[in-house]
């Protein structure tokens, strides 16, 4: 086997190791049988949005063993026939199962980095916030670029732009930008390019020509959706009924139709005073959880402001990734040591790379200094 076609096979085996780590492998049938078992439970549908749910689940999991078996034994047909070909010296065989195996590692590569995005919000959309830092009007035409960089990016994978707000810099460029960006993984693909990117290139501002180096800032966030399951458990509620105090009727002082409802842990308070108590009572549970869906949004906006301010400012040393554009031309990502020559490339757009190294140094739990140690 030549040695082009063995690294195409080695890089395969990689990218089925990660998948295979992914699916968890070793207990993936066995989780494949527990599935088909509540399936056939004949009481599963008395639940419909369980059921509905587990369904989705066990389709995953079918999907992924089968992604997984699928490339495996390709693999292992492709190495066959070219091992046959190769012993009855048929280069027609060895020639179509190569490039069958160069299509595969194609195949298996776009697997593995859809194995990654399986985190809470990967799925979402994603807010895209950039920001000039350190360097004045060169930091501003930075930052436009960053901008242009991440709609290019985005408009390549089929994904909808919105500009939502926009200050421009004073003489070039901008100060910020919001976008919002819909599709597919938005958020876990992006979500790796919060931090501070670093620019280095002959200013085209500077009438001398001199060296300058600019700073920006990307925050990326998660767009938090609508499906929010709010459980209220009855034994955290106390409900009171009392009676209406409503601008007249038949019903008004003379029967407790109106209804309270206290949520005991948090001390939240809703109440409804229609004519009808079964009606109170449902309107009262719906401003409830109304409520407590609200504080689930504080919290997740919590999280998303903590992290951003853990980004750093948009100065030395807090920088995710540089460009270096003089006196050589390189992209380089600190926390992976990923990097490309291919600078204009970069700006245009191709940003894949860099963003699958980050997903799967943060699958392995590295941190940044230990995966700078083993480069």
């Amino acid at each position: 086997m030549r040695a082009e076609t063995q690294n195409t096979v080695e890089a395969i085996r990689k990218s089925l190791a990660l998948l295979g780590q992914r699916l968890g492998l070793e207990t993936a049938d066995y989780r494949l049988e527990e599935f088909n078992a509540r399936v056939e439970d004949p009481t599963l549908w008395d639940d419909p949005a369980a059921a509905q749910k587990l369904m989705r689940e066990r389709q995953v999991l079918v999907d992924s063993i089968a992604t997984y078996k699928g490339i495996a034994q390709e693999l292992e047909d492709n190495i066959e026939l070219i091992e046959l070909g190769e012993m009855e010296e048929d280069a027609e065989v060895v020639s179509e199962a190569e490039a069958a195996l160069k299509a595969l590692a194609g195949k298996a590569a776009e697997k593995e980095i859809e194995a990654l995005l399986d985190g809470e919000a990967d799925g979402n959309d994603t807010f895209l916030e950039i920001n000039s830092g350190a360097g004045g009007t060169e930091s501003c035409d930075w930052a436009a670029m960053l901008a242009r960089m991440y709609v290019r990016w985005a408009e390549k994978k089929g994904y909808k732009v919105e500009l939502q707000s926009e200050s421009a810099g004073e003489e070039a460029g901008i100060k910020s930008a919001a976008y919002k960006i819909t599709g597919p993984n938005a958020y876990g693909w992006l979500k790796s390019e919060s931090g501070v990117h670093r620019l280095v290139r002959i200013s085209p501002y500077d009438s001398s020509a001199r060296r300058h180096t600019s700073f920006s800032s990307v925050w990326v966030y998660p767009v938090v959706d609508d499906n929010i399951e709010i459980e209220v458990n009855p034994a955290d509620i106390r409900l009171d009924t009392y009676r209406s105090s409503g601008a007249g009727g038949q019903h008004v002082n003379t029967t407790d139709s109106a209804v309270r409802i206290t949520h005991l842990p948090t001390g939240i308070v809703v109440t409804s005073s229609e004519k009808s108590q079964h009606q109170n009572r449902d309107i009262a549970m719906k401003a409830l959880k109304s409520r407590l869906y609200q504080m689930e949004l504080d919290k997740r906006n919590a999280a998303i402001n903590e992290a951003h301010a853990a980004k750093g400012e948009a100065g030395w040393g807090n920088q995710i990734r540089s460009y270096v554009l003089q006196p050589y031309q390189m992209v380089k990502d600190l926390r992976t040591n990923y990097e490309t020559s291919d600078t204009s490339g970069v700006l245009d757009g191709d940003l894949d790379g860099f963003m699958a190294a980050t997903l799967a140094m943060d699958v392995a739990g590295k941190s940044r200094s230990e995966a700078q140690a083993e480069d």
